[in-house]
Order: C-alpha cells, then sequence, then structure tokens
C-alpha cells in the first residue's frame, strides 16, 4: 500500500481527495500540526496508531518521516487529456510543467512544489528511466502533489506534439539557448520542458520545442540544480502573467 511519510505531506493529504486507510505517529510526539492531523483523522473516522521511533524507522523510505506516516490510496490518476480540458476551461492561460528523465526524487519532488505554489496547471513526467511518485518524491512535494494533477506519459515528444495541437507553447530550458529566460516572451499557454540533471534536455525533445531559454549565470558552473533551474524560470513566467503574488 502506498506510504505518505512526513507531516505536512499527510496534513495535505488528509484535505485532499484521496482515502487514507491508516496514520502511524511517534510514541510522545507534539506539536500544532500533530494536533491539526489528530483532529481531521478524527472527522474522517481514520484509526491512529502510535508506535516508536524504530518502527517508524523500519517502515519509512524516505529517512525524513518527522514522526509521521500514512498508508494511503494511490495518488488520482490523470492523463494528458485532462490537463488539455484544463485549458480549455480556464480563462486565463495555462503552464504545464514538463520533466524529461528527471531521476533525483528530490528534484521531482521540489518541481511538484514550486509548481503548485506557481499555479501550475500539471506537472507531466515520464514512466521509463526517471523517477516515479516515491513517498520520496512526496515528502519532497511538501504535500503539493495531493493538489496538482501528475500525469505519467509513456513518451515526452508525443506529449509535446499533443500539447502544441491543444495551442501550448513549448519552451525547453537548455544553457546553450541563444535567450535568456527573461528576453523570453511566455505569453499564451506554456509547456516548460526541464530536462534531466546530467545531460539536459534530449536531442528529439530539444528539436520539438518551439523555443529554449537559458539562465545567464555569472560564475563558471555550467547549470544549476534541475529543480532549482525549474524554479527561476517558472516565477519568471509568473511575473510575466502579472499574478498576485501576495
Amino acid at each position: 500500500m502506498p506510504k505518505i511519510e512526513g507531516r505536512n505531506p499527510v496534513y495535505e493529504a488528509l484535505k485532499g481527495k484521496r482515502k487514507i486507510h491508516r496514520i502511524f505517529i511517534q510514541e510522545e510526539i507534539t506539536a500544532k500540526i500533530i494536533e491539526d492531523i489528530l483532529e481531521l483523522a478524527a472527522e474522517k473516522n481514520i484509526p491512529i496508531s502510535r508506535i516508536s521511533s524504530q518502527k517508524l524507522n523500519e517502515s519509512a523510505q524516505s529517512h525524513a518521516h518527522q514522526g509521521v506516516i500514512a498508508e494511503a490510496d494511490a495518488l488520482e490518476s490523470y492523463q494528458l487529456e485532462d490537463v488539455i480540458e484544463i485549458k480549455a476551461q480556464k480563462d486565463g492561460d495555462s503552464l504545464v510543467v514538463i520533466l524529461d528523465e528527471i531521476k533525483d526524487p528530490h528534484n521531482f519532488g521540489a518541481i511538484i512544489r514550486t509548481a503548485y505554489a506557481a499555479g501550475a496547471d500539471a506537472v507531466v513526467y515520464q514512466e521509463r528511466r526517471a523517477v516515479g511518485i516515491t513517498p520520496v518524491v512526496l515528502k519532497a512535494a511538501a504535500g503539493a502533489a495531493e493538489h496538482l494533477p501528475l500525469v505519467q506519459v509513456s513518451n515526452i515528444n508525443y506529449a509535446i506534439r499533443d500539447l502544441k495541437e491543444a495551442n501550448f507553447w513549448i519552451a525547453g530550458a537548455d544553457a546553450a539557448a541563444d535567450q535568456t529566460h527573461f528576453e523570453a516572451d511566455f505569453g499564451g499557454s506554456i509547456g516548460l520542458v526541464i530536462g534531466s540533471e546530467g545531460s539536459g534536455l534530449r536531442r528529439l525533445v530539444r528539436e520539438n520545442c518551439d523555443f529554449l531559454v537559458k539562465i545567464p549565470m555569472s560564475g563558471k558552473l555550467g547549470s544549476l540544480n534541475a529543480s532549482v533551474a525549474a524554479s527561476v524560470i517558472i516565477y519568471e513566467i509568473f511575473r510575466q502573467r502579472g499574478k498576485d503574488i501576495s
């Protein structure tokens, strides 16, 4: 059975749609968010078990459970058609973040967290040669995965094609781009493609993008961490759209 590990991830799951079967809380720990978890669990008649730190550690996968682990159904499944339908029903433009072979679960989770915070409509990721939805990813996402559609696809290039047909502009993050993310025009609905931690965008994915952007670097490092780069560009899109950040 899938697990949710960490205080915020469990709390956000309780506020979300998926069914939680049982919550395990470390003996004797107290905190405001623990009280909130207990209150929401009681409202939903979800059993609570107080167990030792050792037992929690033995069952945890994220190594950062913060004394709270929940057993739950899998996250709701979304298809690319759902994302396109979201765009069709919106008054404004859409933003979809597309991940090309992201393998680090902490990067994946951090990108989900940023995408949700900046009002993106979905994160698209691929089935093979990439990390899936794991407890580590959910922990790094800090609960955002409970509220943002996550779409697994078998082929990123096919997903890009379908998004283009639905009038998305596809922007790729690439260190060799001619323009910076500050210079780019992110008007319209955007699919932002972030490449893998080691090699960036694959050749065909790069070629299928409508335009590429780079983040200016003053030092000698070649690139930023994938989740940091995603955050920088996502918030430039956020800024260009004039969204109220308050």
